[in-house]
């Protein structure tokens, strides 16, 4: 049995939240910069990422690892481009169908918050020279689901492979999954909220998720 019930690839996971950060910052885009959320794939990614990642560089609360900061950048401009009930209804797999609409919205929080509490710190890893470069985009840009490629590029440290999956929805794109080195998201943390729930029922993994975040 896992000690915790949280990644433990930290350093292969350091890029993260300043992904997912810079995606939710992408709010301060200047009107030249505009995002479509109706773009070819990989341009909508390219626009967001670049021009967010430009806003965490000037955020110094944020790269500092204050959460109170990060958490109401994260309330103010997640929702737009990233669909994160989703990410967590596939987390908890089947489980899903048989929680309460109360304790779903419950682990939509704890999940969000755990992310925040594990990789704050890797806000710290954005300097001004660090980049977002996608790669050739291989897939069908009218498809309902599809994966883009990218590359973190960072001063200190090799470029780091992230792969966004990502939703076309009525509103526009919208990012539900994320790959980093070969790790998906959802299921790492698929894997261990199952033996949670198994363990303690949903509630019981609401209630872990909230003690580690203390």
């Amino acid at each position: 049995m896992h000690t915790h019930i949280f990644f433990t690839r930290r350093t292969v996971y350091a890029v993260f939240l300043s992904v997912v950060l810079a995606l939710c910052l992408s709010g301060t885009v200047r009107a030249k910069d505009a995002v479509d959320r109706h773009a070819p794939p990989p341009e909508f990614v390219q626009v967001v990422a670049t021009n967010a990642l430009e806003a965490v560089k000037a955020d110094k609360a944020a790269q500092g690892g204050d959460r109170a900061s990060i958490n109401a950048l994260i309330d103010e401009y997640v929702m737009p481009y990233v669909n994160f009930e989703k990410t967590t209804r596939l987390a908890a797999g089947r489980h899903w169908r048989t929680a309460t609409p109360e304790q779903r919205t419950q682990l939509v929080e704890a999940f969000k918050n755990t992310l925040i509490r594990t990789y704050s710190g890797a806000l710290a890893q954005v300097d001004q020279r660090s980049s977002i470069s996608i790669q050739p985009f291989r897939g069908d840009p009218s498809a309902e689901d599809v994966v883009v490629r990218s590359s973190f590029n960072q001063s200190n440290g090799p470029a780091v492979a992230v792969d966004y999956r990502m939703e076309n929805t009525p509103d526009g794109w919208k990012i539900y999954d994320i790959n980093v080195e070969n790790i998906w998201l959802i299921q790492n943390y698929r894997n261990q909220f199952s033996e949670q729930i198994a363990q303690n029922g949903i509630t019981g993994l609401i209630d872990a998720l909230n003690r580690q975040n203390r």
